[in-house]
């Protein structure tokens, strides 16, 4: 039985994989997903919360060892180590969150508010991310990607998804979760990555990840 550090193991170990293998152009492991929006009392969007629900295959590599006492039930605290290495191992690969303002890249904070529950045979993992600098939604457009730059990991939103908001949202704004790409589109992006050859990596302005990413906005009226 592994203990401590080596429980957690198997969740870096997908964070890991993402980035050794480039040359992979379909997922591995399945990422269920809600995203939050957080506003300050200003009406600033300060921060963004993330809850991402494991696939099956990979919950039962991640909780390998993980019941201590042997009840059967993944307490708060068997999970806590898997909830701190997990962040760990993110932080290298900047949490898969990717936040745009007026088309420029933002800065993310330390995650607060983590945590890892196991229930209805779901292994999920839930944290915060402030914004350094909190945005004005009403001064140009919010977008938030959550994706893998290199598709070793599928994030997803469920076919009933929302966008919950928290907080002094402006009265003339709204969340909206665009749409994924149409199966036309997803088509000419594939065609576009079997021109490529095996050494091939997206620059900064040809993201791998973000070609499949569905955005959520914050949509005001002027």
């Amino acid at each position: 039985m592994r203990t401590g550090r080596r429980a957690a193991l198997p969740a870096i170990a997908i964070l890991a994989l993402a980035a050794a293998s480039p040359a992979q152009a379909h997922p591995h492991v399945w990422i269920e997903m809600q995203s939050d929006v957080i506003f300050n009392a200003q009406g600033l969007i300060s921060a963004v919360k993330l809850t991402w629900t494991f696939d099956d295959g990979y919950a039962q590599v991640a909780l390998d060892g993980l019941d201590t006492n042997g009840n059967g039930i993944y307490d708060p605290a068997e999970l806590e180590p898997l909830t701190r290495e997990n962040l760990e191992s993110l932080k290298d690969y900047d949490y898969f969150t990717h936040v745009r303002f007026a088309g420029k890249a933002q800065a993310m904070g330390t995650p607060a508010e983590a945590g890892q529950t196991y229930s209805d045979d779901k292994l999920r993992l839930h944290f915060q991310l402030p914004l350094v600098t909190p945005i004005d939604p009403t001064k140009g457009e919010f977008v938030l990607k959550v994706y893998d730059p290199e598709f070793y990991i599928s994030f997803n939103y469920l076919a009933d998804a929302t966008v919950a908001v928290t907080g002094n949202m402006p009265a003339a704004c709204k969340p909206v979760l665009k749409p994924v790409p149409s199966d036309a589109e997803i088509e000419q992006t594939r065609a576009m990555l079997s021109t490529k050859g095996p050494d091939w990596k997206p620059d900064e302005e040809e993201d791998f990840g973000a070609l499949f990413a569905q955005p959520v906005t914050i949509q005001c009226q002027a």
